[in-house]
């Protein structure tokens, strides 16, 4: 990943944080890491913690930034939820995605629990 790539990376998950923020939403962690995977947010919405993968996609020609989140990156984030929520109380959770196909709030798609059966 360029240098670039990581600068634009870090304003979408600063937008998105925003974003969700105004919304009610209070952000508890950013760029959770473990062995197991990453998690570019992690927020509360009242009572339920949400686990928030954000995908930047400015180059539509590989598909947007929802093609972006593969069953790959999907099992990934799991995992490092899971880590995240060891040793924990229990609390409703969901797995929300922030697409963004520029570096503009105002296009900023917000799908709630996306990785809901």
């Amino acid at each position: 990943m360029t240098r670039q790539a990581k600068t634009h990376g870090k304003l979408a998950e600063a937008l998105a944080a925003d974003y969700l923020q105004l919304r009610g939403l209070r952000v508890l962690e950013r760029n959770y890491a473990c062995r197991l995977g990453e998690i570019d947010l992690i927020l509360a919405d009242g009572a339920a913690l949400v686990f928030a993968e954000v995908r930047l996609r400015r180059n539509l020609e590989y598909g947007g930034a929802a093609a972006s989140v593969t069953a790959a990156k999907r099992q990934r984030i799991l995992r490092a939820a899971r880590h995240y929520l060891s040793g924990r109380p229990e609390r409703p959770c969901r797995f929300d995605v922030i697409l963004l196909d520029a570096l503009d709030p105002g296009r900023i798609e917000w799908i709630k629990d996306a990785f809901g059966e």
